[in-house]
């Protein structure tokens, strides 16, 4: 509407409120700042300070993705922010979905700008992630993969608690330098006791092997989806920019606040049914007393 138009054509970060007030009315836009939604006037300025609605160039566009482009300022396409905050909450919910019925879910993000924070978020949430190189079979040929995963955590296991001194100096560097290696390799998927049930990809582009193999296990997908990529590639796609440290930053908030809600939905259904329990064993204390 008119409102995101006035955001993302004159809005800058360092406005003022008096100053977006200033300029809605010499815009000529038909709209009222101080009428509006302010909650809506937050997530706008949010997104746009985060650099969410920036896409490619219009002549990378894929055709598949017009619907939820906007407009197009100095040769690069502005996505609908309204469309993209529609399909957070629908990625949202399958998120907390997910979370209410114990799945695991794994984020892939190898590429500088999204690492550190998935890195981050992954060690926080307690849930795995490739952040270093996706090893192709991660998902569909998982039963190895595992193998290879229990052996460097004995590896690492007796390392720390000193069984490898029984070797030879020569053998403990080859196994050090193996550890390494896995290490390397399979950090961040220690907590992967199975296949998730979920996989949230960063850039699909840079990770076209990942999407492949969770197509062909139909796992679900989350991702936040530049200009140039088919949105039907995913399952919860979010229209965004893809390469921007503080739109991923955005991107992941909005994942982390859902995976939140669904444990505290978890732990509110639990104590509830502990206190139905509770309740019914009292009574049944009383009828036999």
């Amino acid at each position: 509407g008119s409102l995101q138009i006035f955001f993302c054509l004159i809005y800058s970060p360092d406005m003022t409120d008096d100053t977006i007030k200033a300029a809605a009315q010499t815009s000529g836009e038909p709209l009222n700042i101080e009428a509006a939604d302010p909650k809506t006037v937050e997530i706008l300025k949010e997104m746009i300070s985060a650099g969410v609605l920036y896409g490619h160039k219009k002549s990378k566009t894929h055709p598949r993705m017009r619907p939820f482009i906007f407009a197009t300022r100095n040769g690069l396409e502005l996505f609908d922010l309204n469309a993209t905050v529609e399909a957070m909450e629908k990625a949202k919910e399958a998120v907390r979905n997910k979370i209410k019925a114990g799945a695991t879910i794994l984020f892939v993000a190898t590429q500088a700008e999204a690492r550190e924070a998935v890195e981050e978020l992954a060690k926080k949430i307690g849930f795995p992630r490739v952040t270093n190189r996706w090893l192709g079979g991660t998902l569909t040929n998982f039963k190895t993969l595992s193998k290879r995963i229990d052996y460097m955590k004995k590896l690492r296991a007796d390392k720390e608690s000193g069984q490898l001194e029984k070797y030879t100096k020569k053998e403990r560097v080859v196994l050090s330098r193996e550890l390494d290696k896995l290490s390397l390799i399979f950090t961040g998927l220690e907590t992967m006791a199975k296949i998730p049930d979920l996989v949230v990809i960063i850039n699909v582009n840079k990770h076209a092997t990942a999407l492949r193999e969770a197509r062909r296990l139909k796992i679900p997908v989350v991702a936040v989806l530049n200009s140039d990529v088919n949105p039907e590639s995913v399952e919860y796609p979010v229209p965004g920019n893809d390469v921007s440290r503080s739109a991923i930053s955005w991107f992941l908030r909005n994942l982390e606040s859902a995976i939140e809600e669904g444990r505290r939905e978890v732990g509110a259904s639990a104590g509830q049914s502990a206190g139905a329990a509770e309740k019914t064993a009292v009574a049944q204390q009383t009828v036999n007393g």
